[in-house]
């Protein structure tokens, strides 16, 4: 089924490269999309897009001082699909080849290029200028990865290392540089702080001088002029004071005046008010002590009305529940008396109906199960302890004797009862 045809589809982050008839002498390149391709005539590649990371460590590379140093950076690269140039070189370069493979030939372009620029260049170059070293693998890496369809997206500086110490030694170098700078500074400004603080104490002397003059001007002003002000305020001080003591007088005596008003207006609201409490206690008195001892006598004598009424009431009560009772006791005994007698009287003519045949029957239908009742205590006792004097059998022939004999018994109880001679109807029917 070499003409079947198939629809091959790719994602966004991949490309693919159809090739065959029906092309024009030239691939498709489709990004992102799907096409129909006849397997027999026609074959498809896939190219990835994907961004790929690679970390570029360049190891003991002389620099242009002749110092080894190690270096890492760290690039981002991929195939430019939105290019078809690029598209188609990378297609020729790549073709067939996996991720992995593409990786390894960036890796390659890129390692050479840093390991170019590291020899061209001195350490310190390097250490203090990355950016410069870094633009330069950026510009001469891209110019060869682009031909062959890979573009580089950033490239980036990661690490710079020796192994004999002199990027150690550029830093101790900078550190007393620096130490020194600071040395030469922390004493140029303690110079110029003492020198600072000299003008400011003279400053600050001067204008103590200049104030205490003028505090001094200050105090002695204030002084004639508390003088004068003491003398105004200690003549109008007296003043007040006369003044004061002639008015409080008057105002004593107003008070004065009040007071016994006051007072005189007390002693008649005193009197109203007790003759007000007169007449409230006398309602008082009358409402709790003359009314209620009214009712309460109204009431003990009502009390005593009914329970003269209810002891009454009882006695009659009880006296005729009484006769009730005894007319009915009476005449229950009477029916007692009557049913007894006629019940006794039924029994006589039963009886006189009975023949002396049907009485030996029914004595002898009763006689199992009087001997049965007669030997049921025995029959539950555990254990008999027999006394014997010694006349007589003994044991359980002792035990049976003692049932029978209750048996025997039996006819005689019955002929006295009854009038019946068992034993003479039993001989006469055997």
């Amino acid at each position: 089924m070499c003409f079947d045809i198939g629809v091959v589809v790719c994602g966004p982050n991949e490309a693919l490269v159809i090739s065959g008839m029906f092309q024009g002498g030239k691939p498709t390149f489709i990004t992102g999309g799907r096409a129909i391709v006849c397997p027999c005539i026609q074959t498809v590649q896939r190219i990835t897009l994907n961004t790929m990371t690679l970390s570029i460590f360049t190891e003991r590379v002389y620099t242009s001082q002749g110092v080894p140093i190690s270096v890492i950076g760290t690039a981002q690269v991929k195939i430019n699909g939105s290019n078809r140039e690029m598209l188609e070189a990378a297609a020729e370069q790549f073709g067939g080849k996996s991720e992995e493979d593409i990786k390894d030939i960036c890796l390659a372009t890129l390692e050479g290029h840093q390991r170019a620029i590291m020899g061209n260049m001195s350490v310190e170059e390097i250490y203090r200028d990355r950016q410069t070293f870094s633009t330069k693998v950026f510009d001469v890496a891209s110019g060869d990865l682009v031909n062959m369809g890979i573009m580089v997206i950033s490239y980036t500086l990661k690490d710079i290392r020796d192994d004999v110490g002199y990027l150690a030694s550029l830093g101790q170098a900078r550190t007393a540089q620096v130490k020194r700078d600071a040395l030469i500074g922390e004493a140029e400004a303690r110079r110029d702080a003492s020198i600072a603080e000299a003008n400011a104490e003279e400053e600050r002397m001067k204008a103590k001088l200049l104030n205490d003059i003028d505090i001094a001007k200050s105090k002695r002003d204030f002084e004639l002029n508390k003088a004068n002000y003491d003398t105004q305020v200690n003549t109008a001080k007296a003043e007040a004071e006369l003044a004061y003591s002639l008015q409080a007088a008057k105002v004593q005596a107003k008070i004065k005046e009040e007071e016994m008003q006051v007072k005189v207006v007390e002693r008649e609201q005193n009197i109203r008010i007790q003759e007000q409490e007169i007449m409230r206690k006398e309602k008082e008195l009358d409402s709790k002590i003359r009314k209620p001892a009214e009712a309460e006598k109204f009431r003990l004598e009502k009390i005593a009305e009914a329970e003269k009424q209810r002891i009454v009431l009882e006695a009659e009560a009880l006296a005729e529940s009484k006769a009730l009772k005894g007319e009915a006791e009476a005449y229950a005994i009477e029916e007692l008396a009557k049913a007894e007698a006629e019940q006794m009287a039924k029994k006589a003519d039963a009886w006189k109906e009975y023949k002396e045949a049907a009485m030996v029957d029914m004595m002898l239908k009763v006689l199992p199960q009087v001997a049965a009742e007669v030997s049921a205590p025995i029959s539950q006792t555990k254990k008999i302890t027999m006394v014997n004097s010694g006349d007589g059998p003994i044991g359980a022939s002792r035990l049976t004797g003692e049932i029978l004999e209750v048996m025997n018994s039996l006819p005689d109880a019955v002929e006295k009862m009854t009038g019946v001679n068992i034993t003479q109807k039993l001989n006469a029917r055997a």
